[in-house]
């Protein structure tokens, strides 16, 4: 899913940079900016899905509530500072025409590290009032490798029903706070836009940046954290005994429930009942919310489906191979579409031309991934290869 959502990305990136003229008024940028929506999606629940498994394995490791929030919220702040970092790298590579507010922009790297913040304080959270409520009522069998989980439950217990309480109480969580985070996107964006913080502060809530409103093109924690959150839920299903037997028809049973999200979702939007005065259906709705996470339901049994049965299990895969270090490609392409290296000169060229220059990128970030998974860089001798590259 993570090298889908990179070709996604590239593609998006691409067109929307490059094309100019006439082509920037058809129907075929239209659609590149549709399934541009798609990619930061992906990303975020796809790091919600990753922080479950994580989870999951240290609360069978019996570490506590607070060790729990305390290493996951650590992994959030090294993710936002990779995030402030690439702020500030961009800003330094467009030094004389970038504006100093750049610094301070809320990108998709920002948002993600918070997320796995916030997810870490609510299975914290969590855990502890689980634990404070249920645990003393519950007998552990001895030498029971369950044995001081938050909900006090036995092995026995999770094979049987493939979920424990603690783990029904987190994925309820997580859904909770999805549709809390969809709910309140639009009046954030609106009526209860909180113009009491700082610009920069505000803008991690609804996005506005330094420019008086909230701008589509950044990611706010309204509402792009509550993708993360779905892929908490999703993770935590998915990382159950019984799901973990039966994968197949975990995700089958997804995709299911996205198809009915998505039917769902378009119904809502073209009803009568609008539950908002100012209804955004692209940027703020809660219908394209539940659309685009219905859509990550079913993209993930097709991801499965191709990896288990699909040309993926064939030999050499492009999308596996960049999905093995998406941040990396992440990190350099933007400087070849928007930055100072474009490939190509902005907003001048043609669809046929543009599409070369997506070509070009995908082949150069594929090498690159290739380049750093392939090569053990620690086991090279760069000492010796300087000393023979010295002249006599």
């Amino acid at each position: 899913m993570r090298g889908l959502a990179c070709v996604l990305m590239f593609q998006t990136h691409c067109y929307d940079a490059w094309l100019g003229g006439v082509a920037r008024n058809t129907n075929f940028l239209k659609g590149s900016q549709i399934l541009g929506t798609l990619p930061a999606p992906l990303f975020l629940f796809l790091a919600g899905i990753s922080f479950a498994l994580v989870t999951d394995k240290l609360i069978r490791k019996n570490l506590s509530a607070a060790e729990i929030t305390r290493t996951m919220a650590r992994r959030g702040a090294e993710i936002f500072a990779f995030g402030l970092l690439f702020r500030l790298q961009e800003f330094l590579i467009a030094w004389g025409w970038a504006p100093w507010s750049d610094l301070l922009r809320v990108d998709v790297l920002n948002i993600i590290g918070l997320s796995m913040i916030l997810m870490a304080l609510t299975c914290g959270i969590t855990l502890t009032i689980w634990r404070k409520t249920h645990a003393p009522q519950q007998e552990v069998l001895p030498n029971d490798p369950y044995q001081g989980m938050p909900s006090g439950i036995t092995q026995s217990t999770e094979k049987e029903t493939g979920f424990s309480r603690w783990r029904l109480a987190l994925i309820s969580t997580s859904i909770a706070v999805t549709a809390l985070i969809a709910l309140l996107t639009p009046p954030l964006y609106t009526t209860w836009r909180p113009t009491w913080l700082p610009w920069w502060l505000q803008s991690y809530i609804n996005g506005c940046h330094n420019l008086g409103a909230p701008q589509p093109w950044l990611f706010p924690l309204f509402p792009w954290a509550a993708f993360a959150f779905a892929g908490l839920a999703s993770g935590f299903i998915l990382f159950s005994d019984q799901a973990h037997n039966q994968m197949a028809t975990t995700l089958a049973l997804f995709s299911g429930v996205g198809i009915v999200a998505i039917l769902t979702a378009r119904q809502l939007d073209h009803s009568s009942f609008y539950l908002y005065s100012t209804y955004d259906y692209w940027h703020t709705s809660p219908n394209f919310l539940m659309m685009r996470i219905g859509l990550l339901l079913v993209i993930a049994f097709l991801t499965y489906a191709w990896c288990r049965w699909g040309l993926a299990t064939r030999g050499f895969s492009p999308l596996i191979q960049l999905g093995q270090t998406s941040l990396l490609v992440y990190w350099v392409h933007i400087e070849f579409v928007y930055g100072r290296f474009s490939l190509l000169p902005k907003r001048a060229e043609s669809i046929p031309a543009a599409s070369r220059g997506l070509l070009e990128i995908f082949l150069f970030m594929l090498i690159l991934s290739l380049l750093r998974t392939r090569i053990d860089w620690k086991s090279i001798d760069w000492k010796k290869i300087t000393r023979r590259v010295q002249p006599a």
